[in-house]
């Protein structure tokens, strides 16, 4: 660093960045450890706290590196020697580490011009955005072995081992299967192990119950047309909450012209909304009280997962290529091992692919900073237009959600009409702007 841009920096005064001191003794080791946890910043050695330049003796440069290697986990600045008007300075350069430091048993963050010591609270949240304290890998207080149903591991193994070939015996005691699966920290049950195999996990783990609702109309409010909390391991679920979303949506039925039987197809794609379920279930934020919902209105359902996205993360992240980054990587796996996840980050580009083939919007993905949405929107039309159509003309519309697209003739085989109806049917529709016709008047055909 040169003499000008030092002399640049002293003039823009102590920030976020910077800060100033005139002695080795002032501080510097709680300032070295506070830049590490925050922000790349600089420390000038040799300068007061008014910018004016006191120099420094160039014998302190490895007692510099010795306070650095004294954080723990140890920090290392780059430091340089630099002369200004006669006297000598260190320049103090330090990176933001993805670990988080302490130095004499304090952990310290910038904030302005400051170095702020955290409560064991903040180190606490710190270290667990930073990922490097894993709720999952957490021992489960007061839970003891007698509170994992031994069936449900049992039967863990043996899908695990038929769908991704897990070399671990199904017949094995109960502690050496939890151990094989590192789900026994220090000879106690962890998160995971009560989530997965618990016979009551809510009792240790309230906030993972599942509250589903259907609602009537397009706002939460009541009363609920169906409402269900779902509790039990969390893999059972999965099966338990999609159940309660088919039993709240409507599958609708056509007859294809020259085929006896009718098709049928929900107004929702299945595999979409499995998907946004399992995701939620799995990669959930459990540290937080609330829980997680799926909410059914008439126009949409929503999936609300507790947490927020990876740092750096944004929701058009989402909709492209990522890597999976996994919130409990432990469950992660176990999941993983029984197919209910593929671990390739390819989850939420599955919902898109499966919801547009479905002939939907795409989700809609929101981060609300404490919350996870996932929206999978239906076709919806005004209903007072809707209630202006006769019964051939509402049966099409439900044809077009799923065929997206009607020709005139099948119109009359659909509703069993005459051409000249057909035509008028169609017609009312296109004049309605509910349809437009596309394509030339022998060969084309109708549609949203």
């Amino acid at each position: 660093m040169n003499k000008n841009k030092i002399e640049k920096l002293i003039k823009g005064g102590e920030n976020q960045k910077m800060e100033f001191k005139s002695k080795i003794s002032d501080g510097l080791g709680d300032s070295i450890c506070s830049f590490a946890n925050t922000n790349n910043g600089t420390i000038l050695l040799g300068i007061g706290d008014n910018g004016k330049i006191i120099g420094i003796d160039k014998k302190y440069e490895e007692k510099i590196a010795n306070i650095a290697h004294t954080c723990k986990p140890s920090v290392y600045p780059d430091v340089e020697n630099i002369e200004i008007e006669n006297k000598n300075i260190f320049v103090i350069e330090i990176k933001k580490s993805d670990s988080l430091h302490s130095f004499g048993n304090i952990a310290y963050k910038r904030i302005a011009s400051h170095d702020k010591p955290l409560s064991p609270e903040e180190v606490i949240e710190i270290a667990k955005y930073s990922g490097k304290i894993k709720w999952d890998e957490q021992i489960c207080k007061e839970a003891k072995l007698t509170d994992i149903d031994e069936g449900k591991v049992k039967w863990f193994l043996r899908k695990a081992k038929y769908e991704r070939r897990l070399e671990v015996d199904p017949n094995i005691n109960l502690k050496e299967a939890l151990t094989r699966l590192n789900l026994l920290k220090n000879n106690k049950l962890t998160n995971t192990a009560i989530l997965m195999f618990g016979k009551e996990p809510q009792k240790f783990l309230l906030q993972s119950e599942v509250r589903c609702a259907k609602f009537k109309g397009t706002i939460p409010v009541k009363p609920f047309i169906d409402m269900k909390v779902i509790d039990g391991a969390i893999y059972e679920q999965v099966d338990l909450v999609e159940k309660f979303v088919l039993n709240n949506i409507k599958k609708s039925a056509w007859l294809v012209p020259g085929k006896v039987e009718r098709v049928e197809k929900w107004e929702y794609p299945l595999n979409a909304i499995r998907e946004a379920i399992t995701n939620a279930i799995c990669h959930r934020d459990y540290d937080s009280s609330s829980n997680m919902q799926v909410r059914i209105f008439d126009d949409r359902i929503e999936v609300w997962n507790p947490g927020s996205l990876p740092e750096g993360w944004t929701v058009d992240t989402l909709k492209k290529k990522h890597e999976s980054k996994p919130k409990n990587p432990l469950i992660a796996k176990l999941f993983f091992m029984i197919k209910r996840i593929e671990q390739w980050g390819t989850g939420t580009n599955e919902m898109i692919r499966e919801t547009v083939k479905h002939g939907l919007p795409e989700p809609v993905f929101e981060d609300t900073k404490t919350s996870i949405i996932v929206t999978f929107r239906k076709f919806i039309f005004d209903e007072e237009i809707l209630k202006e159509l006769n019964e051939r003309q509402r049966k099409a519309i439900e044809y077009l959600k799923t065929k997206h697209k009607i020709t005139t003739q099948e119109y009359v085989d659909l509703v069993k009409a005459s051409i000249a109806t057909a035509k008028r049917d169609l017609g009312d529709l296109k004049k309605k702007k509910i349809i437009k016709f596309i394509g030339s008047a022998k060969t084309g055909y109708y549609s949203f």
